[in-house]
């Protein structure tokens, strides 16, 4: 057990299990606080997505065994009240995002998106021999099994209907994020699975599109927070717009949020007017 914990302990600190760069590593470590407009993680995100039951029903289930989890945060100062809590009953109300405990919603969304079962995931490209290699699975040993690819997709995590099932893997074919080049949907990294564990809960509690994707830019923009900083400073100078006038479709694209995207379109962009922005921000690569 010490060697699991001390495993995905490593896997927390860096970002993802699978070779994450040290500027996505460094992507949920907190920083001063601004109220700039230019600034997508400058205040708390009040989401309008509750984790309800889905901790409660993956510690039934034995994907998320509490002590593993309070071994992992011990030495940095433990796991808030409220989300422990969380562990044993419902918690209904809305998840307040902050760039002190976004890294923690990272691992507590994980295994909702990791183990829920959606119908869509029968043409997961997570499934195939290789399904206990990618960094999700192999990275999950917080629960009862030693990988997590014996409760991927598996579980009744986040009940969902038909249309909202369709709707989630929908968007999440369509919301990438800067650490590589797949969709969420391709939930092979730790804050894949996050993001589609967040867009199952917020379909289920009756979210429309348009908040689903506000939410996912939200939750990616405090887990990447250097990345889509300069990303703003690339929309406020080419088409004058402040961060909260931007389309979440458009920024969530491949062309701004995978990782080749966003080198190309927003890094690059910056360094081919001259700017010195891009050097204070490294782009993540693959």
């Amino acid at each position: 057990m010490i060697g699991e914990i001390g495993r995905l302990a490593l896997v927390l600190a860096l970002g993802t299990l699978a070779g994450l760069p040290a500027s996505a590593a460094a992507a949920v470590k907190p920083a001063p606080k601004t109220a700039s407009t230019d600034d997508p993680t400058g205040a708390d995100h009040l989401s309008r997505i509750a984790l309800g039951d889905s901790l409660v029903r993956l510690v039934n289930a034995q994907v998320l065994v509490p002590a593993k989890l309070h071994a992992i945060y011990a030495q940095s100062g433990g796991i808030p009240a409220e989300l422990a809590a969380a562990l044993g009953r419902p918690a209904p109300q809305r998840i307040r995002l902050t760039r002190e405990n976004a890294a923690m919603y990272v691992t507590l969304l994980w295994p909702i998106g990791l183990a829920n079962r959606m119908r869509a995931n029968a043409a997961s490209p997570l499934y195939g021999a290789q399904r206990f290699r990618f960094a999700s699975v192999g990275g999950w040993t917080l629960g009862s099994a030693p990988n997590g690819g014996f409760d991927l997709n598996r579980h009744a995590i986040v009940a969902l209907t038909p249309e909202q099932d369709a709707r989630v893997a929908r968007i999440a074919r369509a919301v990438y994020r800067p650490c590589c080049d797949n969709s969420t949907f391709f939930q092979d990294c730790n804050h894949g699975s996050a993001l589609l564990g967040l867009l199952a809960l917020g379909a289920a509690q009756g979210l429309s599109d348009e908040d689903l994707y506000l939410e996912a830019l939200a939750f990616n923009a405090h887990w990447f927070p250097d990345q889509y900083r300069l990303t703003a400073v690339r929309f406020k100078s080419t088409a004058k717009l402040d961060w909260a006038q931007v389309d979440p479709r458009v920024v969530l694209s491949a062309r701004y949020s995978s990782a080749r995207g966003w080198r190309a379109n927003v890094a690059g962009h910056d360094r081919g007017r001259g700017s010195g922005a891009s050097s204070n921000v490294p782009a993540c690569s693959a």
